[in-house]
């Protein structure tokens, strides 16, 4: 994954689990969080009441949620070239292998 520098000035919640994120370059991503909410913190997340309390951090300019989940600005810049990487350590997650050798 590569990180570009970026932060998050506003979004929109545009469907179930999906985000339209705005960058301080004036880029936009549309982002599917479905397939990526799993493990410990992501995964009460799937609760669409929860995942809707979303909000963005003055201080990190990122997205936060009141359980403590977010997501660096890079990484959600990045998504849609790191999609597979992102559910592939989701899947680490839900299983508990995260780090594991």
């Amino acid at each position: 994954m590569n990180h570009h520098v970026c932060r998050v000035v506003s979004f929109e919640i545009v469907g179930p689990y999906r985000l339209r994120v705005e960058f301080d370059d004036g880029t936009s991503r549309t982002i599917d969080f479905l397939p990526v909410l799993r493990g410990e913190i992501f995964s009460p997340l799937r609760d669409r009441i929860v995942f809707e309390q979303v909000r963005l951090d003055s201080a990190f300019h990122t997205l936060v949620w009141p359980n403590g989940a977010d997501f660096d600005p890079a990484t959600l810049y990045e998504w849609p070239e790191d999609t597979a990487q992102l559910e592939q350590v989701a899947r680490q997650w839900e299983s508990g292998t995260v780090g594991r050798r």
